[in-house]
């Protein structure tokens, strides 16, 4: 099997982790990027970004291969394979290297420094059923399934912004859109709110879904309860003629550094400078420890942890 070192190794091609390739490659380090789907991250699956500053408005694919094509122009390299496992080892005893890693091929990767930057993955709600029609009814991308529903009736749910968005992104789509919101009140952006106050989408307030039903590969029923009254109704429909879009909120995809790094819930307590509890190692992005999840906010964790990575390397740290 190959043996591969790097000064750095990032893993995930979302904003955090190309922006932390695009300030390592400016600080002369050999970085490489893993990234095993497309670049991007979460974003990759949005219609439409219109609060990352100097870009008035662009899809997510676009603002993710904007940033892809800016790391590999100034020379970032890419693997484009998973990290199944880290190792930490001794710095003295291998040269200065820290981690020891292991790829799907299981070949051997070792790096001075690691950033982890995998993002987070779409949280369930947990009704009944949700599973069960997951790729058959239930989607978690309104940018990848929404042709899928044209001319349908879809039901969003969710209260938040991303929700409030894709709710209006399907309406060029959807006979019929339905947002179920567990509060009394959207927690959308002001602009995104007046929207979708002039939208056609009908908004639920108070309203949850608990069960989906059906016949077969496909749902028939959605079982709704109104949490102000207590009250559930069942509507129906035919065979695959409706869907379910849930957008509420992401888990952070920490599971490969258990044992590394310290966690709340799901999500990697780091310092000011992204670093974790285990020296050499970064957390930046929506995996991490943070109060907004957002493009710009990424994007700056991804140029902090590359910097601090350098210092590192470089044994500049203070």
């Amino acid at each position: 099997m190959s043996e591969h070192k790097h000064d750095l190794i990032i893993i995930g091609g979302g904003p955090a982790g190309l922006s932390a390739a695009i300030y390592a490659t400016r600080a002369l380090l050999d970085a490489v990027v893993f990234e095993q789907g497309g670049f991007g991250g979460q974003i990759a699956q949005t219609d439409e970004i219109d609060n990352y500053p100097g870009i008035a408005k662009a899809s997510g694919y676009e603002l993710g291969e904007a940033f892809r094509a800016h790391a590999e122009g100034l020379g970032a390299q890419f693997a484009y394979d998973q990290i199944t496992s880290i190792q930490a080892i001794d710095p003295q005893a291998h040269d200065g290297y820290r981690f020891a890693l292991k790829d799907s091929s299981d070949e051997d990767w070792y790096a001075k420094a690691v950033i982890l930057a995998s993002g987070a993955t779409p949280r369930h709600v947990g009704f009944e059923g949700e599973d069960t029609f997951a790729g058959r009814g239930v989607s978690y991308c309104a940018t990848c399934d929404a042709m899928f529903f044209r001319g349908k009736k879809v039901y969003v749910v969710g209260g938040g912004n991303t929700a409030c968005q894709e709710a209006l992104y399907l309406t060029d789509f959807a006979s019929e859109v339905i947002q179920l919101v567990r509060k009394d009140h959207v927690r959308a952006q002001a602009v995104v709110a007046e929207r979708l106050a002039q939208s056609s989408v009908e908004l639920r307030y108070n309203t949850e879904l608990v069960k989906m039903e059906g016949e077969g590969a496909f749902a028939t029923s959605v079982t709704l309860l109104n949490n102000k009254t207590g009250e559930t109704y069942v509507e129906q429909g035919e065979p695959a003629s409706f869907g379910v879009f849930v957008f509420v909120g992401t888990n952070p995809t920490s599971s490969l550094v258990e044992g590394l790094v310290d966690l709340q819930g799901n999500a990697i307590v780091t310092d000011e400078t992204m670093a974790t509890k285990t020296e050499g190692l970064y957390a930046a992005g929506d995996v991490r420890n943070t109060p907004l999840r957002q493009v710009v906010t990424a994007a700056a964790d991804g140029a902090v942890a590359a910097t601090y990575a350098n210092k590192l390397i470089r044994g500049l740290a203070e």
